[in-house]
């Protein structure tokens, strides 16, 4: 069906929100309008599912509760509290975000979506969702929930990887928008995730049912279509744990790579130290589109001397376990610290 077929399914929106005023999932985010708190939540929960990283924001919120907070604090930690939630990137683009509305927004969020979206790290998706639920603006926060449950509402093929599918998708949205537009998108992010779900819908609880085309005529699994799939790279890394009597070397990595500002070992050794390792372990670890494998090598120094003209020679920081939690480390990074020190404990 073409979208010059759709008439006016504004009553399905209204529908929808009837729904949401009873079955609302009750999160502490919702309880305020404050766009500090709803953009941090949005960010927050884009690659992390609620129930696990409910607490990571509610402990975020606590230690910066307020633009002029966050900007005024040390990267290292924004990182530190960040630690748990991975794609490290956001809590740097939060941080310097906040420093934006310091500076160029007299330390007030800006309350327009094009202005929102100037903000480091905010896309089109988290600037419709302040918008929208701080502002009224009626701009849809289209996601994959919107692709999923407006593909299956009007049976629609387009295909949600083609470049054009968001543009496609908010027109479709404005066919549906009712005038709360701010709970009308928390109700799509809401029914997408609980019940209009990728896999083994609840079709018999979703409000909508009579009213998708999809699941009268049982073509449900046919939609979303997406034809594209962006293929996972491989990449291999080396480190070196270099550590004498309970003491290690770190380093802080750029930002203009993967684990941006995260710490890690030392990348290579001088050829001095190549007589102290130990042993090497490889630990595969998936992120978005990449396929790593790490080798990480166990070199216990013996020799002070060589541990002291090491370090001389190069830009490390020494540390151990305990000062190490105050330090944000790439995942299989941490958990070949806790290893280490599970081992050293027991010696």
């Amino acid at each position: 069906m073409e979208k010059s077929d759709k008439s006016d399914f504004k009553y399905i929106g209204n529908k929808l929100l009837s729904w949401y005023e009873k079955n609302a999932r009750d999160l502490p985010f919702r309880q305020t309008k404050d766009p500090y708190k709803i953009w941090i939540c949005e960010i927050v929960f884009q690659q992390t599912r609620i129930n696990q990283g409910l607490n990571h924001y509610n402990n975020f919120i606590e230690r910066f509760p307020d633009v002029k907070t966050l900007s005024e604090a040390d990267e290292n930690d924004v990182l530190l509290y960040w630690k748990g939630l991975g794609y490290y990137s956001r809590a740097i683009n939060v941080h310097k975000a906040a420093q934006q509305i310091i500076n160029d927004y007299h330390g007030i969020f800006p309350n327009k979506y094009e202005e929102i979206l100037k903000l480091k790290g905010v896309g089109k998706y988290t600037a419709a969702a302040v918008s929208s639920i701080c502002f009224n603006e009626r701009i849809p926060a289209v996601d994959g929930n919107f692709y999923r449950v407006l593909s299956r509402i009007f049976a629609d093929g387009f295909d949600i990887s083609n470049s054009k599918a968001f543009n496609y998708f908010s027109e479709l949205a404005h066919l549906i928008l009712p005038e709360n537009v701010g709970d009308f998108n928390q109700a799509m992010m809401d029914l997408g995730s609980e019940i209009c779900k990728p896999k083994n819908p609840l079709c018999g609880e979703c409000p909508l049912n009579q009213d998708c085309i999809a699941f009268l005529t049982n073509t449900i699994s046919q939609f979303p279509i997406k034809t594209k799939k962006a293929k996972s790279v491989g990449l291999e890394l080396k480190y070196y744990f270099v550590h004498r009597n309970g003491e290690f070397l770190i380093q802080q990595r750029k930002d203009d790579f993967i684990w941006k500002k995260l710490y890690e070992f030392p990348p290579k050794i001088s050829e001095e130290l190549i007589p102290f390792i130990k042993s090497v372990k490889t630990v595969n670890h998936k992120l978005t589109h990449k396929n790593l494998s790490i080798e990480i090598y166990n070199v216990e120094v013996d020799s002070e001397d060589a541990w002291k003209h090491f370090i001389a020679e190069n830009n490390f920081i020494i540390s151990d376990y305990e000062s190490s939690h105050q330090k944000s480390f790439p995942k299989p990074l941490e958990n070949y610290l806790g290893n280490y020190h599970m081992a050293y404990r027991i010696l």
